[in-house]
């Protein structure tokens, strides 16, 4: 009895374990920027509105708004790192991990978001699609 309690206890601790290691990785800008120059297989995903995306946004970004990613969860490649990034970090936070969990990887999100990318003078493309 005590050794079965004992090893549901070791399982339980493993998933646990595991299951808080299925985040996504906070990066700064710079290292986002560094990420996108070196590694061409970056997917990069924008979560915000299609308006928000209209005024500014980081090129090449795949745009999935965060209330329709689940409906266009297939357009999200599976075997290929994503650089997940919203207005400020939030939002991509949230889909990040949710990737994370879902097996996707590895997945990073941009820390303080386009915001922090354009604080830094980094590019951006401005108007419309």
């Amino acid at each position: 009895m005590v050794q079965r309690l004992i090893g549901a206890l070791i399982v339980l601790l493993l998933w646990g374990a595991a299951a808080q290691a299925a985040v996504a990785q906070d990066i700064s800008a710079v290292q986002a920027r560094d990420m996108l120059e070196k590694d061409t297989q970056v997917y990069l995903l924008d979560v915000r509105t299609f308006e928000e995306y209209s005024q500014v946004r980081l090129e090449g970004a795949a745009l999935i708004p965060i209330d329709q990613l689940l409906r266009r969860i297939a357009e999200v490649p599976r075997d290929r790192p994503i650089l997940v990034y919203c207005a400020v970090g939030s939002r991509s936070t949230q889909v990040g991990n949710y990737l994370a969990k879902s097996g996707y990887g590895p997945v990073y999100n941009l820390s303080g978001g386009i915001w922090a990318w354009q604080l830094r003078k980094f590019p951006v493309l401005e108007g419309g699609p």
